[in-house]
């Protein structure tokens, strides 16, 4: 659920042998009913943005929790693309963790890629998982990053050992559309992945209705409880409005809630305007992948100005006219300097300045 540091979140997938076989687990027929059963206009309903904030037991923001649902294509199918993240702090150190997965219609994964990390003083720890669906087969590498020792994992599951799997990205949709019937059927037994690499049963129970105050207000929300049945059981419970935005949610035992502090305008949820803030400094896979961008970009521009000396020479020489001039209008001096340079080019070099 995105609520804890990456050590106490994190999911991974595990090879099906014939010793897990037999010890394998299976959805109940309630869960896999949900899912077949779930209606297109439900999806509609569920396609927006929200942002909570990590709250301590003294009030104190140590965090945020930002999830969207939106309609999307991959590979030309149509499917729903979830992207959710989670920041902030454990024991002083920073942590993050990204989770980006494209389902189908019955939260089946297609794809999925799941990032996190946690900063401590002598070094970071990141995990990094990818699933992806080909040919009857989900294909996961897990990538795990300690100290600059990198441990790598590939394995492949039979989709036909899958069915009612709630990955990390799947359980965002899936807990939305539970809230939005407002009814949790009874033996609600979905599949999920622990991090010892083994197939579990993942639990939903209907905790009803109760008032909870948001902001300046007063509500009533719908409650469900998920609990992941590992050797320590993890339970979250989490707090819904009636159009399936989450008002809270929290790890039983753990001192962070997740809180939303202000409701979502009607605008924002008629129109899905509501965006996630994004934090690209402390998002260390963004700032990573910024930093390789600007290299990339940085390098080709370098190579285009040796290929063309003459516009280090041409920028140049208007500086210089431009600072013995010294007009007041810099706009009207520059169209007027480079329009003579205009009328000495081929008409197949000059180019179209119209928006696309």
């Amino acid at each position: 659920m995105m609520e804890g540091p990456p050590d106490d979140t994190s999911i991974c997938p595990v090879a099906v042998t014939e010793e897990t076989k037999h010890k394998h687990e299976f959805a109940s027929d309630q869960a896999v009913t949900f899912i077949s059963s779930i209606d297109p206009a439900e999806l509609q309903k569920c396609v927006f943005a929200e942002s909570l904030m990590r709250v301590s037991e003294d009030g104190r923001d140590v965090g945020r929790f930002n999830v969207n649902v939106e309609f999307t294509c991959r590979l030309q199918q149509p499917c729903m693309l979830v992207h959710a993240q989670s920041q902030g702090a454990t024991g002083g150190f920073p942590f993050g963790i990204t989770v980006t997965a494209y389902l189908t219609a019955e939260l089946e994964v297609l794809e999925e890629d799941y990032y996190e990390y946690l900063k401590l003083e002598t070094h970071t720890v990141e995990k990094r998982c990818h699933m992806v669906q080909q040919d009857g087969q989900m294909k996961v590498n897990k990538v795990t990053t300690v100290e600059g020792d990198v441990t790598e994992e590939s394995v492949s599951y039979p989709m036909s050992t899958l069915r009612g799997l709630v990955s990390e990205g799947s359980h965002f949709l899936l807990m939305r559309l539970i809230a939005l019937r407002r009814k949790v059927p009874e033996h609600m037994v979905f599949i999920s992945l622990d991090q010892q690499l083994k197939i579990i049963r993942t639990i939903f129970n209907d905790l009803g209705l109760k008032q909870l105050e948001v902001g300046s207000d007063v509500l009533e929300v719908f409650g469900v409880q998920r609990i992941v049945a590992e050797k320590k059981p993890i339970t979250w419970q989490c707090y819904f409005l009636d159009d399936g935005h989450l008002v809270s949610q929290m790890q039983v035992g753990s001192p962070v809630t997740m809180r939303l502090l202000q409701l979502p305008s009607t605008t924002d949820k008629a129109l899905g305007l509501k965006k996630n803030p994004l934090v690209w400094e402390e998002d260390m896979q963004l700032h990573s992948n910024f930093l390789d961008r600007k290299e990339v970009l940085q390098a080709d521009h370098a190579s285009y100005l040796r290929q063309h000396p003459e516009i280090r020479a041409l920028m140049s020489d208007f500086l210089q006219f431009l600072l013995l001039r010294k007009p007041d209008d810099v706009i009207v001096f520059a169209k007027e300097y480079f329009l003579n340079f205009a009328s000495c080019s081929p008409p197949e070099t000059k180019m179209s300045m119209h928006p696309l």
